[in-house]
């Protein structure tokens, strides 16, 4: 399996709220993600880092993401991951190659209901629900 990032590190800044920045390398070169920081029940893992979730989050080759994916399989806006309720939920937004959860493609447009240790496959990216 091929994976874009080669190394995934996390840095915390404190400029009156709190955000995660996840500065990641690849090939096709870096990029800067930040995620707020709130009172995160559930996170992802990509190479043994952990991404904290929040209520939305939106996953994809766009800038504009929650979460970028330099992966070009991945479509520009390619998944989401909600929270309702108590639980956290991932749907396709019709992407191209589509997404997989523990190597199943779940239907376009629909809320998959996500367990802990899931694994999230968006384009060649691997990331584990927990």
């Amino acid at each position: 399996m091929f994976f874009l990032f080669a190394v995934c590190r996390f840095m915390i800044y404190n400029l009156g709220i709190m955000e995660q920045t996840i500065m990641s390398s690849s090939p096709l070169g870096q990029r800067l993600e930040k995620i707020s920081a709130g009172a995160p029940v559930s996170y992802l893992t990509f190479n043994k880092k952990k991404i904290n979730l929040v209520e939305k989050m939106s996953i994809g080759r766009n800038p504009d993401c929650t979460i970028v994916v330099e992966d070009k399989a991945a479509s520009r806006l390619h998944a989401t991951i909600q929270k309702i309720k108590d639980a956290y939920f991932l749907k396709d937004e019709k992407s191209t190659n589509g997404t997989f959860v523990n190597g199943h493609r779940i239907p376009e447009d629909k809320f998959v209901k996500l367990k802990a240790g899931d694994e999230l496959k968006i384009g060649n990216t691997t990331l584990v629900f927990a």
